[in-house]
């Protein structure tokens, strides 16, 4: 069955690849994103947003699903980190969420059996270095899922999906010869990285029926690293 769900950013790497698989679906889709342009070849007119400085947003009367993206990767030492990284994580990763969300509750709400899914990263469960800021602001994340599948339930579903490093633009940096990306592999015990595609499925799974008796869940998307040791 169709749905209206609304996708924040969703122009690159596994946003792009969750809308292009939620269409091909027949979803009809209101996306609010930073750059707009890049989506007129899907077909998209969506309106602007920036999670950095969230502004109003519009959406239809209902909304079977919301589907935020945006997110960061801030890797250094601790002690290099200043309160404007660990801000503007916060900002990008929570607040621009916790704006999104609360403009489209009404939508939500009105469907009566909505779902959202949030992101996190491997970096919560899995202590990692480097990861001081970005692993902050993701954990904070996990934890508003939680609080708000348990305030919004049955109506709302909300949960989130906790992938580790995968081949998109924004972990570029980390992928950028195939020397790092055969080092990132071995890191895993499935020995790859992730694949936007993969993810894309797993978000189109919890929007789904099939995904109906699971809400407050945070799904470990990472190749088995926070869970499995193979040697």
């Amino acid at each position: 069955m169709s749905k209206h769900i609304a996708i924040i950013g969703g122009t690159s790497g596994i946003g792009r690849a969750t809308v292009a698989h939620l269409q091909s679906a027949g979803h009809t889709l209101h996306v609010a994103c930073r750059a707009p342009e890049k989506l007129t070849d899907l077909g998209i007119i969506a309106q602007p947003f920036d999670a950095a400085a969230p502004g109003p947003l519009t959406w239809p009367e209902r909304l079977d699903g919301f589907v935020y993206f945006p997110g960061t990767i801030t890797l250094k030492p601790f002690h290099r980190f200043t309160a404007e990284d660990f801000q503007r994580d916060l900002q990008v990763n929570l607040f621009g969420a916790i704006a999104a969300l609360q403009s489209a509750l009404p939508a939500l709400k009105a469907s009566g059996d909505a779902a959202v899914v949030l992101f996190s990263t491997v970096a919560v469960a899995q202590g990692l270095p480097m990861h001081a800021s970005i692993a902050t602001s993701k954990g904070a994340v996990e934890g508003l899922a939680k609080s708000l599948a348990a305030e919004w339930a049955p109506a709302i579903r909300v949960n989130v999906i906790a992938p580790s490093l995968t081949d998109t633009p924004l972990a570029g940096a980390l992928l950028n010869s195939d020397l790092k990306k055969e080092a990132a592999a071995k890191r895993h015990p499935l020995q790859q990285v992730g694949r936007a595609e993969d993810m894309a499925g797993f978000v189109a799974h919890l929007l789904s029926g099939q995904a109906r008796f699971m809400t407050g869940q945070v799904l470990r998307v990472d190749g088995g690293l926070s869970s499995v040791r193979t040697f």
